[in-house]
């Protein structure tokens, strides 16, 4: 599986197929990275998340935190998290994000990775809560770290890299036909915050 190395370019589709991911590259300097980063790792009410899987609850290695406007609820893997109102940092990445990309968001599920040994399996974000067709963006914050995706249905993959502070939005029917995963890496010792901005449509 090969990892992407070339500069980004958010008017590249990185999917050969059957959806859309645009690699915005790094979208906050290095300071202003490094001043969210420090902020949110201190102040979000981090908790492990519970997944059921084969029937069984399972808490994960991963912590999250789950913002949003009111009453926004989501829904994955068995279980139902209330949001958290939106704290000013996080509202302030919010509407940088929005005004880069040209649309709204509602709701951000957080998550920490505190070294390499917490990854993600593979998984998509195709919740009935966030349509057929949703747009999530995701914002890196901390240790630089291997995204990838796989085809549901054909022989096909990509990988790239996620920096401190970079920008990747995976949008149109992505979910509905890749999976992504975050993998595991045995050389990270460093913590790294990925913040998955998105919609949650209305319930």
């Amino acid at each position: 599986m090969r990892v992407d190395l070339f500069p980004a370019n958010p008017d590249l589709n990185l999917l050969p197929c059957d959806g859309m991911v645009n690699d915005y590259g790094r979208v906050l300097s290095t300071l202003e990275a490094d001043h969210f980063f420090s902020l949110l790792v201190h102040c979000v009410p981090w908790r492990n998340d519970e997944v059921v899987m084969y029937g069984k609850r399972i808490v994960t290695a991963r912590k999250v935190a789950w913002y949003g406007d009111a009453g926004c609820s989501y829904t994955y893997s068995g279980t139902t998290k209330q949001a958290i109102p939106w704290s000013p940092e996080l509202r302030g990445l919010k509407d940088r994000i929005e005004n880069i990309l040209g649309c709204t968001f509602n709701s951000c599920l957080a998550n920490l990775y505190e070294n390499g040994r917490q990854g993600m399996a593979w998984h998509s974000d195709d919740e009935r809560s966030l349509g057929r067709h949703n747009t999530i963006a995701s914002l890196s914050l901390g240790a630089e770290r291997k995204f990838s995706f796989k085809h549901k249905t054909q022989n096909l993959t990509h990988s790239l890299i996620l920096p401190h502070g970079g920008l990747l939005v995976m949008g149109g029917s992505t979910q509905a036909h890749w999976r992504h995963s975050l993998p595991p890496s045995a050389r990270t010792m460093t913590p790294r915050i990925n913040l998955t901005f998105r919609t949650i449509l209305s319930q």
